[in-house]
């Protein structure tokens, strides 16, 4: 039973994250923490850290790591399966849509449509990492603030925005000031 509810609910991530990763987060989120309790919102947190970190799409190695958290290697087969299916139905049809009718002005009009839903989906699992770091899973209150991840966010959107340096240093950085400065305070 749970390899169905796994397989169905990462179909359904596959099915509608249109956009990528960052605008599945939402959707993998409401799947895991939400709908099914598999993960704890820290978890879920954890879970996009590292799938963020290793190399391919957020939602494929999401729903591998979900998969063998739960039910282990068949789970992050099945998991992954689910997550993927969708992708490569639909890809295929709409490569041959697109290079069948790719100059008609209405599909540019569909495509341009979409931008604004993905950007909304990206922010809106932005803002739920963001939230969950500055308040630390407590309830949204002024004493329960954490500081050095305010201001490692503030300093990493900087360098990141105004001096375009490399995410994966970005992080790295982060990892390691937010890992001392968290040691000194212990």
């Amino acid at each position: 039973m749970i390899y169905l509810q796994m397989f169905l609910s990462f179909l359904q991530v596959g099915m509608f994250s249109i956009g990528g990763g960052y605008a599945a987060m939402p959707l993998i989120q409401n799947q895991v923490v939400t709908s099914h309790n598999w993960l704890t919102m820290n978890e879920f947190t954890d879970l996009i850290t590292i799938a963020e970190m290793t190399p391919g799409p957020i939602a494929v190695n999401s729903a591998t790591f979900v998969g063998v958290r739960i039910a282990g290697i068949p789970g992050a087969l099945i998991a992954t399966f689910g997550c993927i299916l969708p992708s490569c139905l639909i890809v295929s049809i709409l490569a041959y849509v697109y290079f069948r009718y790719k100059n008609m002005s209405g599909l540019q009009c569909v495509l341009a449509s979409l931008r604004p839903a993905v950007v909304a989906l990206i922010a809106s699992a932005g803002l739920s990492i963001l939230e969950l770091v500055v308040f630390q899973g407590k309830s949204i209150d002024l004493t329960h603030i954490n500081w050095i991840g305010v201001i490692l966010f503030l300093v990493a959107f900087i360098v990141l925005r105004k001096w375009k340096c490399n995410p994966i240093l970005v992080m790295c950085c982060c990892g390691i000031i937010g890992l001392g400065m968290n040691l000194l305070l212990i």
